[in-house]
């Protein structure tokens, strides 16, 4: 092979992320990889998804990791598109997502010379990656990209970062011939299953939190049925709502922001807490106020891929480093109790009565009870329907009152990054559209990202978007009420006509002021052939349920 016939840099970058099984690429194009955008133009079998903001690039391809399994995978430019992507590369780093950036380069030959848009990859995005670095040398990228896919994708996942300088993707390299990476997950032992056993036979009061990322509908129902055989009670983490069917009799709610005192108290109670796949931070634990640092009141097995998160926060009694996938297995195989002690039964029972009577809507002031609205979508959608969410005041009532019931049911940021929810709801239905995708905005969140209406309508991801406009960024007013009464300030927001802007995009848009108006809005919504909003009015008083 003559080396005019070899592929260049951007084709072999292409063919790798083909042989790591990737199948949609979310970019705002720059012309620092115009050879990979070349290469793509010839690769059918990865659609490319063009955005209207990096931020909103980098979100949608971290929540396509969510809704997929696989990495999610994002070109950038460098200097300003490099820097606007960092929004969705600390949702990956919080949420534990693999996701892969690509920061076009400078020219090698101009590197530290403050070039145009030059930036330092590593020092840009180091603290946040699991690994950024410069691509220094052509004949090396298959080595890069197999061990960005394997570092993403291993242990605790997270995102990697790698810059690609300008020059290098106009080289000719070898065909490659590299399989896809390989994936490095650890496994519990048998003498800390027989560990977490003793344990639960000798607890009165246990509770297992259920959080993280690398889960699946397999092994979310492997961890059903052990709660089942061990009449454990079961909390989800901060925005991991559907890790758990929100309607199994053994569900006891989440712990995340708003949490029901209730469940605040029996996390606080038991004897001991099984934490899965979570870090147990800050907002589940209530500020380490529920889970003591560094040595729990509760006897503490602590379940993570990553071998350095049990013992960095909490002491655990028993610390088992493994994906919660290959947890799920093994502790599938664990026996059930013989029978259940009266205190035990009564515990599973405390948790179950927690749980309903917190998701009965409140009443609130005002024509729109939002609690009922959450609630009517809750049985109006199929249970395999996407909720996406960004932050604000606005989640405590998604949170609440929605059941999340099927898998996959929930993206939302742990990071609580506003302008999150759009994004994700278009990258949630380019993946599977059967699925109904439904986002909740509040108006201050939607208008961070409001911009990728666009990318809906031009893909034809024909998402639902709920935006609750209470023209303020009420979770930061509710803070400022709190720290600083009769001061307020700062937080009053003056609003664009939300349905004229949608339609301006080319999406359908209905605004209700009544609880009684939404239904109809909602069925109008789903039988549109494009992307509708739904301009919910809320007044300004209103900040929690």
């Amino acid at each position: 092979m003559t080396a005019d016939n070899r592929p260049d840099g951007g084709q072999a970058i292409v063919e790798l992320l083909r042989r790591n099984g990737v199948d949609r690429v979310f970019t705002v194009p720059g012309e620092s990889f115009l050879p990979v955008l070349d290469a793509l133009h010839d690769a059918p079998d990865i659609a490319l998804v063009v955005c209207r903001q990096e931020g909103g690039a980098s979100m949608m391809a971290e929540a396509y990791a969510k809704t997929t399994g696989r990495p999610g995978v994002c070109f950038v430019t460098r200097g300003p598109g490099s820097a606007n992507a960092l929004a969705g590369l600390h949702v990956a780093a919080q949420d534990s997502t693999p996701l892969l950036v690509f920061v076009g380069q400078v020219p090698r030959a101009m590197r530290e010379r403050e070039a145009w848009q030059e930036v330092d990859v590593g020092a840009l995005f180091g603290s946040l990656a699991k690994w950024a670095t410069d691509i220094q040398d052509a004949t090396r990228l298959p080595e890069y990209l197999s061990r960005a896919f394997t570092t993403a994708r291993s242990g605790r996942q997270g995102p990697v970062v790698l810059g690609l300088p300008e020059d290098l993707l106009y080289e000719r390299v070898e065909p490659v011939e590299l399989g896809p990476a390989a994936i490095n997950q650890g496994y519990p032992a048998p003498a800390a299953l027989e560990r977490l056993r003793q344990l639960l036979a000798e607890a009165r009061r246990p509770l297992a939190i259920f959080g993280g990322s690398g889960w699946s509908s397999e092994c979310r129902q492997q961890l059903q049925a052990f709660a089942e055989a061990q009449g454990l009670p079961v909390a989800t983490s901060f925005r991991r709502q559907d890790r758990f069917d929100n309607g199994h009799p053994n569900y006891a709610g989440d712990a995340g922001l708003g949490m029901n005192p209730a469940l605040a108290a029996m996390i606080q109670e038991a004897d001991l807490l099984i934490a899965v796949g979570t870090r147990l931070g800050d907002i589940t634990t209530r500020h380490y106020e529920l889970v003591e640092a560094p040595q729990a009141r509760q006897r503490l097995v602590h379940v993570h891929p990553d071998p350095q998160e049990p013992g960095r926060v909490y002491l655990p009694d028993l610390a088992l480093c493994a994906s919660v996938t290959n947890f799920a297995e093994a502790a599938a195989g664990l026996p059930a109790p013989s029978n259940l002690s009266g205190e035990r039964q009564q515990w599973l029972a405390r948790a179950r009565e927690t749980r309903q009577a917190w998701q009965q809507p409140t009443e609130l002031p005002g024509p729109l009870q939002l609690g009922e609205i959450v609630a009517w979508l809750g049985r109006r959608l199929p249970a395999d329907a996407v909720i996406s969410n960004g932050a604000g005041n606005y989640t405590l009532w998604v949170h609440r009152f929605y059941p999340y019931r099927g898998w996959g049911s929930q993206l939302a940021p742990t990071s609580g990054s506003m302008g999150y929810g759009l994004p994700a709801a278009i990258a949630a239905k380019l993946a599977q559209p059967a699925r109904p995708a439904v986002c909740f905005a509040g108006d201050g969140c939607f208008q961070m990202t409001c911009q990728e209406l666009a990318t809906a309508v031009q893909y034809g991801a024909n998402v639902i978007v709920v935006v609750v406009n209470n023209g303020s960024y009420g979770s930061i007013r509710m803070h400022q009420d709190k720290h600083y009464p009769g001061r307020r300030y700062g937080t009053d927001l003056v609003n664009p006509d939300m349905v004229a802007l949608a339609r301006a995009y080319g999406a359908g848009a209905a605004r209700v002021e009544r609880t009684e108006q939404f239904a109809e809005a909602f069925e109008q919504a789903l039988a549109a052939d494009r992307p509708f909003l739904i301009e919910v009015l809320i007044d300004p008083a209103i900040l929690r349920p």
